[in-house]
C-alpha cells in the first residue's frame, strides 16, 4: 500500500528570474533571515516570501554578522547554523534540511559509534517506519507518553487505512514484535541490535538540531535473559555516549540516573548523560533506558530457559540523535562562529595560498597543494582553498565562521623559507598565530597532530571549567531557587516525592536532570523535606 504525501512544487516557492540567479536556497538579509528561521521552528507552516532584493553570495559572508551570544543567545545559535551552512528550514512547519557540513557531523558521530556498537556485540538492521496503532496501545505508560506527538497516517492509496499507521516516534513496540518472532529459546538470546534512522515527533516548539518534528538518531535494542543482564548493558552503553562526548565532542557531560518523573515512558530506569549549554542551560545528549519486562509483557516476548520454563525476555533501549549537534554548537561556539573539536570536525585543516603578483601564484599554489598531500598522508581531513574568486582575508573569515580548528597559510616568503603560518580557531588574534612553521613533512605533520589535540583538550578544559563554575550545591529550597534564578544549576540531596519534584518545576521552570553517578560521601538530608536523603540530585531548566 503506498502512502501519498501531496506538497506544493517547490519551483511554486520561487520567482523564475532568481531561481535561475540563485541555484541555492535564498534569504533575505542577516536579521530578516533569522526572523525567518525562528519563525518556521515555531509557529508557521509555511514557506516564508523570499525578498527579491538579496545580495550576491559573492559578498554573504561580510553580511553573516552573528549576533553576540551575551546579547541574544537564541539568535546567536541560529545566525550560526545559516552562516556556519549546518542547516536549513524545510517546507513543513518544524522540519529542517540538513546540508552537507552539518551533515558531516553527524556522520562523524555515525563513525565513532558505529565502531564502539560493534564492538560491543551489536548488530546494524532497520525495522519500518509506520507503525500500526495497535502496537502503540499495548504499553499503557508508552501511549499515553507519546500520544500528544504521534503523526498518524489514516490514508494510503486514496483509501481510507482499516487501521492508522504511526510514524516512527521510537521503536519499542515494533521492535518487540519482531523480537517475538526471533525469540524462542535461551540460545536465541542475547539479542542486540542497533538501527540509523528518522523519527517524528509532533513537537509545538521547536529549534533546529535540538528539538525538531523529524530526527535523525540511532536507537539500539536489546533482548536479554536476566535482569542483572540487561542493567549490566543499559549502563554499558550509557558509558558508550560519556565517552563519545568526553573523547570526542569535547563536552563534560554529567552522566547518571532520571527520576522517576523524568524516567522514558514504559521504561523501569533511564540513564542520562547532560550537557551544560553555554547560556547554561541543560541538554539531555544521550539516553539509556532499562526496560525491564514492561515491553516483552505486553507483546508476549518469551523464550524458554534452560529448565524448559517460559520466561520472559529483560530488555533494553538507548538513543542519541542530531540534538549532539546542536549541543557542540552551544557548547563551543563562540561570537565569530562554530567553533569544532578536531576529532568531529569535517574539514580539521584549511590552506590558504596568498599571493598578489601573477608570477608568485604557481608557486604558491604548488607548495600549498604539496602541504596538503603531506598532511592528508598523515591521515589529516584537509581542504585546500584555492579558489581565486575571494580575498585571503574573506576566507579567513569563513572558515573561521565554519569552526575549522586549524588555518595554515601560505604566501611567497613562506615558499621561500620553506615554512608555513599556522593560525588556531580557539585562540583568536596574534595569540594564535605561528610563523615559521617548517614544510618538512615529518615535522609538520607532527606539529599539526599535536596542535589538533591540544586544541582538543583545551575545548574539553574550558567547557569543563565553565560547567564547574556554574553549578552552587544547595541544602534548602530556598537555595536552589536562587541559585535557578542566576541561570546555574542547583545540585543538592533529595529524597522528596513526585508531587514535590513538580512542584520544583512549577515554581522555578527547573526539573531534576539527573542524580549523577558520582555521589559525594557522608550524611545528607533533603533540601525540600528535611527528611534522610542516600543522594544528590542536579536540578536545571532545560532544552
Amino acid at each position: 500500500m503506498v502512502v501519498t504525501l501531496r506538497l506544493p512544487a517547490l519551483t511554486s516557492l520561487f520567482s523564475p528570474s532568481i531561481s535561475r540567479r540563485y541555484p541555492v536556497l535564498l534569504r533575505r538579509t542577516q536579521q530578516l533571515r533569522r526572523q525567518v528561521f525562528s519563525a518556521s521552528f515555531s509557529a508557521q507552516s509555511t514557506v516564508p516570501e523570499i525578498d527579491d532584493r538579496v545580495d550576491s553570495r559573492r559578498n554573504r559572508v561580510q553580511d553573516r554578522a552573528v549576533t553576540p551570544r551575551s546579547q541574544d543567545f537564541n539568535a546567536w545559535y541560529l545566525d550560526v547554523i545559516d552562516s556556519a551552512e549546518l542547516a536549513d528550514y524545510g517546507p513543513v512547519r518544524g522540519t529542517m534540511v540538513i546540508r552537507p557540513y552539518g551533515y558531516a557531523i553527524w556522520e562523524a558521530i555515525q563513525d565513532y559509534l558505529n565502531v564502539k556498537f560493534k564492538e560491543t556485540g551489536h548488530s546494524n538492521m532497520y525495522f519500518p517506519q509506520f507503525i500500526p496503532y495497535s502496537f502503540i496501545e499495548k504499553e499503557a505508560s508508552h501511549v499515553e507518553g507519546f500520544s500528544p506527538e504521534l503523526a498518524l497516517v489514516t490514508i494510503g492509496g486514496g483509501k481510507e487505512l482499516e487501521e492508522k499507521l504511526v510514524v516512527r516516534p521510537t521503536s519499542e513496540t515494533i521492535v518487540n514484535h519482531m523480537f517475538t518472532q526471533w525469540i524462542h529459546s535461551y540460545r536465541d538470546l542475547p539479542l542486540m541490535v542497533n538501527q540509523w534512522a528518522n523519527v517524528t515527533r509532533w513537537e509545538m516548539r521547536t529549534k533546529p538540531f535540538v528539538r525538531t518534528l523529524e530526527f535523525l538518531w540511532q536507537e539500539g535494542h536489546t533482548a536479554h535473559a536476566t535482569q542483572e543482564e540487561a542493567e549490566k548493558e543499559a549502563m554499558q552503553m550509557i558509558d558508550v555516549y560519556t565517552r563519545f562526548a568526553y573523547e570526542q565532542a569535547a563536552i563534560p557531560v554529567v552522566a547518571g540516573r532520571k527520576s522517576k518523573v523524568e524516567t522514558f515512558a514504559g521504561a523501569v530506569r533511564t540513564y542520562t548523560i547532560e550537557a551544560m549549554m553555554g547560556d547554561r542551560k541543560a541538554l539531555q545528549a544521550g539516553t539509556s533506558h532499562n526496560l525491564g519486562q514492561n515491553f516483552s509483557r505486553a507483546f508476549g516476548t518469551q523464550f524458554t530457559d534452560e529448565n524448559g520454563q517460559r520466561q520472559h525476555v529483560w530488555q533494553t533501549s538507548w538513543a542519541v540523535s542530531t540534538r549532539f549537534v546542536g549541543g557542540i554548537i552551544m557548547t563551543h561556539g563562540d561570537d565569530t562562529g562554530l567553533m569544532l573539536p578536531p576529532r568531529i570536525a569535517p574539514i580539521q585543516v584549511v590552506i590558504v595560498p596568498i599571493w598578489k603578483k601573477d608570477e608568485d601564484k604557481a608557486g604558491v599554489l604548488n607548495a600549498a597543494s604539496s602541504v596538503g598531500q603531506v598532511l592528508q598522508t598523515a591521515g589529516i581531513k584537509v581542504k585546500l582553498d584555492d579558489s581565486d574568486q575571494r580575498t585571503p582575508g574573506w576566507k579567513f573569515n569563513f572558515w573561521e565562521m565554519k569552526g575549522v580548528p586549524l588555518r595554515i597559510e601560505i604566501g611567497p616568503r613562506d615558499v621561500s623559507s620553506q615554512s608555513v603560518v599556522i593560525s588556531r580557531r580557539d585562540v583568536p588574534g596574534k595569540q594564535g598565530k605561528v610563523f615559521g612553521v617548517s614544510m618538512e613533512p615529518s615535522s609538520l605533520q607532527g606539529y599539526i597532530k599535536d596542535k589538533l589535540d591540544e586544541i582538543q583538550s583545551s575545548l574539553l578544559g574550558r567547557a569543563t571549567s565553565f560547567r564547574d563554575s556554574n553549578i552552587v550545591d544547595v541544602t534548602s529550597y530556598d537555595e536552589l531557587k536562587v541559585a535557578i534564578s542566576q541561570g546555574k544549576w542547583a545540585r543538592g540531596p533529595w529524597s522528596a516525592s513526585d508531587a514535590d519534584e513538580l512542584k520544583v518545576k512549577e515554581e522555578t521552570g527547573a526539573t531534576i536532570r539527573c542524580f549523577p553517578f558520582e555521589q559525594p560521601q557522608g550524611i545528607k538530608t533533603c533540601l525540600m523535606t528535611g527528611n534522610p536523603a542516600e543522594e544528590v540530585a542536579i536540578f536545571a531548566k532545560s532544552y
